[in-house]
């Protein structure tokens, strides 16, 4: 008999069925025995008499929580039933696999008439058996939503013609600058230099709109060797990378951007909207999904430190004029939701000195590019890109990068058109979205201090 899965059980009424899952519950009394296994689509009741089974006695006796069972059984509907009105008479159970005690208390256990409270364990704990704690309903929605989110953004590039490519991530030169990189001992026998774990495909991704392609996106893992302990860092994390040619200015990277996120998050509110929404919501955050309207709100960094000083006092040290300070970032979500009722806020005109050398900068220096702050986080720095070959040389040799990045520049001897593109944290755009630290948001997080699972 082939397995279904649990959420098609109800179809099956007054037929025999085979469901496999996890033991979530476990009621063992002298004359019944109730057992709720969980798959990922959902649960149901295995009600066992067990004076008609015997022979079972050494089977139920093994059974624990978390242990993996094998139910093969009549489907019967019953109003009595709180679970889903419906439960399953066994007619076979195996235990393939016996769990042991948890080593983790997933979720917070009230205090009984017998039992004291169990706290929940944390955040670093629950990563130390990270695959015992990814099996609750609340972490396996969150992937849910995630690929529903990355579905969308695909599905929104495909339809616009775009082309996938994998990038290297082992690259002979630092992506971004030369800090913030993880060096690499590269075959030393073979006199190559040091190798560097890509900080983002920025440098192919120009290659291929030197290469004609037009029009690219990726979904693949970058690297930052950021001794950061803040709840929205990681040292290795997955983004989804665009960029396209024959565009006008860095407004058309901003239109687009915005209208792939608006339409990435309508398809994951129509799909788990609501389920989000019950499961994510706390006392300090609503997982409501507010599907933004377009276009986002744009405005100068001078001009946005302008108006935090006059509204919420806050002013900027002179040496960091320049930039956007994370207190900043997080006043300006206030802002945008008290001037124009909106999540997000483009963010331009930032000094030239605290730009990538690749960013198109116009006749006053200024670099053509924005970041893009979702919540109060900034999630994307998105900009066009200098495409002439004389003036990218002038702003790497600016930067003291020209050695570094020589083999980058040769992309752009032999003709290559204007382009600009961007690249936003899936991982990130999961925490904002379901209001969690990037620890709890990610499959498996990887920090300074952490290296395992």
């Amino acid at each position: 008999m082939d397995r279904i899965q649990i959420c098609d059980v109800a179809k099956y009424a007054e037929q025999e069925v085979l469901v496999k899952g996890f033991a979530e519950n476990w009621r063992d009394g002298k004359s019944m025995a109730f057992l709720v296994l969980k798959d990922i689509t959902g649960k149901v009741q295995v009600t066992i008499e067990k004076e008609l089974h015997p022979e079972w006695a050494d089977t139920l006796a093994k059974i624990t929580l978390d242990s993996v069972i094998f139910v093969t059984g009549v489907v019967k509907m019953s109003e009595f039933v709180k679970l889903n009105g419906v439960e399953i008479l066994p007619t076979s159970i195996v235990v393939d696999t016996v769990a042991a005690p948890l080593p983790i208390a997933r979720d917070y256990i009230p205090a009984t008439k017998k039992k004291a409270a169990v706290e929940k364990s944390s955040i670093d704990q629950r990563i130390d058996y990270r695959w015992i704690d990814l099996r609750t309903d609340a972490n396996q929605l969150m992937f849910k939503a995630q690929t529903a989110l990355v579905r969308a953004m695909r599905d929104f590039v495909l339809d616009r013609d775009f082309v996938e490519i994998h990038t290297p991530k082992l690259i002979g030169a630092a992506s971004e600058s030369g800090a913030d990189v993880f060096r690499l001992d590269y075959f030393p026998s073979y006199n190559l230099p040091n190798a560097y774990l890509a900080q983002s495909p920025q440098f192919y991704k120009q290659m291929a709109m030197a290469s004609g392609l037009e029009r690219y996106f990726e979904v693949g893992p970058v690297f930052r060797a950021e001794k950061s302990f803040t709840s929205k860092h990681a040292t290795e994390f997955t983004c989804f990378d665009v960029e396209f040619s024959y565009i006008n200015s860095f407004d058309d990277v901003m239109t687009f951007e915005e209208q792939l996120l608006t339409y990435a998050l309508g398809k994951v509110k129509e799909q788990y909207g609501d389920k989000i929404k019950e499961t994510f919501s706390t006392e300090n955050f609503d997982a409501e999904i507010i599907v933004p309207t377009t276009p986002f709100p744009r405005v100068k960094l001078a001009d946005l430190y302008d108006a935090l000083e006059k509204e919420y006092g806050y002013v900027v040290p002179d040496e960091e004029k320049g930039d956007l300070t994370t207190e900043a970032e997080h006043l300006s979500y206030e802002w945008v939701k008290k001037h124009y009722n909106h999540e997000f806020l483009f963010i331009t005109d930032y000094s030239a000195e605290k730009r990538a050398f690749y960013h198109m900068r116009d006749e006053k220096g200024v670099p053509q590019g924005y970041d893009l702050i979702w919540r109060g986080v900034e999630i994307t720095t998105g900009a066009q890109r200098e495409h002439r070959y004389e003036i990218l040389k002038s702003q790497a040799e600016e930067k003291g990068l020209s050695n570094d990045v020589q083999f980058y520049l040769e992309f752009f001897k032999y003709g290559c058109p204007p382009h600009g593109g961007f690249g936003v944290g899936v991982d990130r755009l999961t925490m904002l979205l379901l209001g969690l630290p990037i620890k709890e948001a990610m499959f498996l997080f990887r920090g300074p201090a952490r290296l395992t699972p």
